[in-house]
């Protein structure tokens, strides 16, 4: 088989981040090399000539994860004609939902990300990244009446809860009751 081009590669290399960023929130960091790049539509041996390690790759994974978030954010914004409080109560809705709880994948990366970064070594790059990453959202959820570390938390924790005890009727609870306490001031 011959070389692919650099822009085939470039492709490629996306698509295997891309990839790993949703199989790293759905089933955790320890998704096998040979496993995601089979998702990827791509060789075991492909990965290699586009990654140092698979650390490496969570690094980038886990910023890939935490740069989309940034975007659903400044979209969320430029839908609500910049106005903040419109912005946060309607990212509080789809967070807070059983859609959200279901589809780890394609959802926040701090809550799906958190127990396997917490694994990792202090100085790796994964862990800076997604500490960054939750400084901003946190920032990015403060107003004038709540704090965004508090938000966060109330977020990140009815997520977590409910998506432990999914198929129970606590789980729905748990959405629907952190959704009020977030919301009940406007």
């Amino acid at each position: 088989m011959g070389r692919v081009s650099q822009a085939q590669a470039e492709e490629n290399r996306s698509r295997v981040v891309d990839t790993a960023s949703r199989l790293f929130r759905e089933q955790g960091t320890q998704v096998s090399v040979a496993d995601l790049m089979k998702a990827a539509g791509l060789t075991h041996g492909a990965f290699y000539k586009q990654f140092a390690s698979k650390e490496a790759l969570v690094d980038e994974a886990t910023a890939h994860a935490f740069t989309r978030l940034a975007g659903h954010h400044a979209a969320g914004l430029e839908e609500h004609d910049g106005q903040r409080d419109a912005t946060q109560r309607a990212l509080i809705d789809t967070y807070l939902s059983v859609d959200h709880r279901d589809n780890p994948a394609d959802g926040c990366p701090v809550a799906a990300l958190a127990t396997d970064i917490a694994r990792e070594g202090g100085g790796s790059g994964a862990r800076r990244v997604y500490t960054e990453g939750v400084s901003d959202f946190a920032d990015f959820l403060a107003n004038d009446d709540q704090d965004g570390i508090a938000r966060l938390c109330t977020l990140f924790g009815a997520l977590v809860l409910s998506r432990a005890t999914k198929g129970s009727p606590l789980s729905e609870k748990i959405l629907t009751t952190a959704h009020a306490a977030l919301t009940e001031n406007g």
